[in-house]
């Protein structure tokens, strides 16, 4: 991991009133953003905390799964104060095709981290088959490019003669396919998904002295959830996600959100060893919906960083509210 090994970090045993340990404080905020983006696998493949409303961020077999055509928007500011911390901004556009049976979607994701930029776009392809009275089980497909650029020179490190900062990474084309299984009915859902299952991406492997032949690794995404009608007025929709990386620990979000007169979204979750994330959505007519989260950072990066703060907008379109008997809850 050069990137790491090379970074300048300027140990903090020093006193906390010396020039060295002022630049430290200055100087980790933005080696902590850089490390993050450019070595650590767990943070490759975009996370955002109302994952639970859009479906086709995770997973392929997610795309025609609601009899109307579906457009989501999404912003996300995480660990506001931090130099270089990440910031994305996702675009998702899915619907369904023959009477139901199969769907299309697209996703147009940003990413900033660091010094690096990736903006990828893809298209998704589902097919589904109908497992009892109303359940249905789909099997999903992910083809999409990624530009990705990293402007090396702008790394902070020892060696001022090393080479491989000297060249920076400019706009690398690289190819993505993945996968994913969506089974759901009226009330509940299940998922399992691996959004890059495989990458063509030699290049930035070797201009980042990979470890391995490839720089995007294999995440793994399992989750599920299930809507409670507790009353006429308030619906529970209880929900997981566990995520796996063979090289980083498992980590698993838990959430809880109620559905109040079928317009009102109140949230909460937990993200082990993360954050804690406080979440809202409005639906203000059966077309426009609108969703806010807060993330409060647990971890002792909490110490440097503020919260993370996320936005989407919703857009439904051909929602007949004759034929769709139930609100959206997933």
């Amino acid at each position: 991991m050069p990137l790491i090994s090379k970074a300048m970090w300027i140990s903090a045993a020093e006193p906390s009133n010396s020039p060295a340990s002022m630049r430290y404080f200055r100087i980790l905020p933005f080696a902590f953003a850089v490390c993050g983006c450019l070595v650590s696998r767990a943070q490759q493949e975009v996370m955002v905390s109302q994952y639970m409303f859009n479906g086709l961020f995770l997973n392929p077999a997610y795309a025609g799964s609601h009899p109307y055509a579906s457009a989501s928007l999404l912003y996300r500011d995480q660990w506001t104060g931090i130099t270089g911390a990440p910031v994305t901004s996702m675009l998702a556009v899915d619907g369904p095709l023959w009477n139901e049976r199969m769907g299309v979607g697209f996703t147009l994701v940003h990413d900033q981290i660091g010094v690096s930029r990736d903006l990828e776009m893809a298209g998704q392809y589902a097919y589904r088959i109908r497992t009892g009275d109303n359940g249905q089980l789909a099997f999903g497909l992910k083809a999409g490019l990624s530009l990705y650029s990293a402007k090396l020179s702008d790394l902070v490190y020892w060696d001022q003669n090393d080479p491989l900062y000297q060249q920076n990474i400019r706009n690398v084309t690289v190819g993505k396919f993945g996968f994913g299984l969506y089974w759901h009915n009226d009330l509940s859902y299940a998922g399992i998904s691996v959004p890059t299952i495989y990458a063509a991406d030699g290049k930035i492997a070797e201009a980042a002295e990979s470890v391995s032949d490839n720089y995007f690794q294999r995440h793994y995404y399992l989750y599920a959830g299930h809507i409670f009608e507790m009353s006429e007025d308030v619906d529970l929709k209880p929900s997981g996600l566990v995520k796996y990386h063979p090289q980083a620990p498992p980590e698993v979000d838990v959430n809880l959100n109620a559905l109040y007169r079928e317009r009102f979204w109140l949230g909460i979750g937990y993200r082990t060893g993360a954050s804690v994330t406080g979440m809202v959505e409005y639906q203000v007519n059966p077309m426009f919906r609108i969703g806010y989260a807060y993330d409060m950072t647990t971890s002792a990066l909490r110490r440097y960083s503020g919260a993370s703060h996320e936005i989407m907008l919703g857009i439904d379109l051909g929602k007949e509210p004759v034929r769709i008997k139930t609100p959206r809850y997933f």
